[in-house]
């Protein structure tokens, strides 16, 4: 737990920087999902202002993300164009790795369904014969959370949150704008090592402590949200308000 959202981001990117060069040590290189939102945007933004940033080779990282605003390429409020504005455009990514889920005016046109379907189709030709499915096995997932307790773009009682067979989904009609996404899913979500969610603010409270003592994850999808490995939330002071003494560390 962090006492504001400046520290928590600072936080999470020098356990980030750690945690990428461990995998590379281990593996040679390293796989990151990415995620949206002032918070996980902040996170990229500490981690190109840090020179410890420079320890990760970036030319073997794959990055993926975890879900995408489905807008025309370049668009403002597109995840990808805030990760390469916050740190791609700043560290020498191998283009091959950045793996982008299409834009509306992309490869497939106005068609979320059918970008949907091509990165499921990325994901699967990632995967290696050790990740046992069509989902590579992700290092880590970076992952908001919502006031209602969403992850990626996967809603409470949605039909993303119960699809169990695919990896990526068309997202319609979700309650905040834009309408139209790109997501993976739960299972596809719970293919990564770490999964770390993070999140701050008063108004995530009951979310964050109705994941961690219980919830079913069609009522509240950061509850499935787990790693293989380790589940890490990652708090400010607010949003763990709520949480029960026993799930709380001190102030960092």
């Amino acid at each position: 737990m962090h006492r504001d959202g400046d520290l928590l981001a600072a936080a999470a990117a020098a356990r980030l920087v750690t945690r990428l060069v461990d995998a590379q040590a281990a593996r040679g290189s390293a796989s990151l999902v990415l995620t949206g939102g002032r918070t996980g945007i902040a996170v990229l933004e500490h981690l190109r202002a840090t020179p410890a940033r420079d320890a990760v080779d970036w030319g073997r990282v794959d990055l993926y993300w975890g879900d995408e605003r489905f807008l025309p390429s370049g668009h403002a409020e597109r995840n990808e164009t805030q990760a390469r504005r916050a740190l791609l455009d700043h560290v020498p990514v191998d283009p091959a790795r950045v793996h982008v889920m299409a834009p509306s005016d992309g490869p497939f046109g106005d068609d979320p369904e059918a970008a949907a379907d091509a990165y499921a189709d990325e994901l699967a030709a990632a995967a290696r014969p050790e990740d046992h499915g069509s989902v590579p096995t992700f290092d880590v997932c970076l992952l908001g959370v919502g006031e209602e307790g969403h992850v990626a773009s996967v809603f409470p009682s949605s039909p993303a949150v119960y699809e169990a067979e695919r990896s990526v989904v068309a997202v319609r009609n979700c309650p905040k704008p834009p309408p139209i996404r790109v997501s993976l899913t739960l299972p596809a979500i719970r293919r990564s090592r770490e999964v770390w969610l993070m999140t701050t603010g008063a108004a995530k409270a009951a979310a964050v402590s109705m994941a961690l003592t219980g919830a079913g994850e069609v009522q509240l999808p950061a509850a499935g949200a787990t790693g293989q490995r380790r589940t890490l939330w990652l708090l400010d002071s607010a949003a763990a308000a709520k949480v029960p003494e026993l799930f709380t560390p001190p102030l960092a």
